[in-house]
């Protein structure tokens, strides 16, 4: 693999950095109504179901949350309430970094600044990084460029705040429908696929390299 040095390098929060616990807060909530049987197959509509409401205009991630989880549990004939989507939202500043991040990052952060670009609302997003255990120099969020990704907005946003192009950076991320897809499109310099098991790899069409966690960016920058 040829190294490359880029001039930033950008993350993806939750999931590739976060542990995201969408799926399993899902399991807990939804217990008294969604057989065991049944519960990989409803997670995975509530998955799908996020996606699709990012994809329209911005609307704040509370009210993305609260029609998800409606249109899942329409689809499957269960009751829902306002409050199981509210604890969805909450429960997410309060979630952890993958064990392998705050190693991995320090190391990276000590030569290259570190960017993040986030589906995020700006009440949520900060706790988050705070456990990250890295410094980043910027962090940007859905709700600042008033489109989530996989929308090109989204990134473009980011390079006019960074005064950067595309192909002057690195994209590290565990997902290829929310960010590697559009990044591809957009020309990185570099994408890096994190294989954190939530989704499929789709090397190489849309990224340059896979690691298997955070540790192994370092070795991609010749650090």
């Amino acid at each position: 693999m040829n190294q490359f040095s880029p001039k930033y390098i950008t993350f993806d929060c939750y999931g590739t950095l976060t542990n995201f616990q969408m799926g399993p807060l899902a399991r807990r909530i939804f217990a008294d109504r969604i057989r065991p049987e049944q519960m990989d197959a409803f997670t995975a509509d509530f998955t799908a179901y996020r996606f699709d409401e990012v994809l329209g205009d911005w609307k704040p991630y509370r009210d993305v949350l609260r029609e998800a989880v409606e249109r899942t549990c329409r689809k499957w004939g269960v009751s829902c309430r306002d409050e199981e989507a509210l604890q969805f939202y909450n429960a997410i500043p309060t979630w952890e970094p993958h064990p392998d991040v705050p190693r991995g990052l320090a190391r990276v952060a000590q030569a290259i600044p570190l960017v993040i670009l986030s589906n995020a609302s700006n009440d949520q997003i900060q706790d988050n990084v705070a456990k990250l255990g890295a410094p980043f120099a910027h962090v940007f969020t859905a709700q600042q460029a008033q489109a989530y990704k996989p929308r090109l907005r989204a990134f473009e946003y980011m390079f006019d705040q960074l005064n950067c192009g595309p192909e002057e950076m690195m994209h590290v991320s565990s997902s290829f429908r929310y960010d590697h897809m559009s990044a591809s499109d957009l020309g990185y310099g570099a994408r890096v696929f994190v294989a954190r098991g939530h989704e499929p790899s789709l090397m190489p069409h849309y990224a340059t390299h896979e690691i298997k966690d955070i540790g192994g960016l370092a070795g991609l920058v010749g650090l």
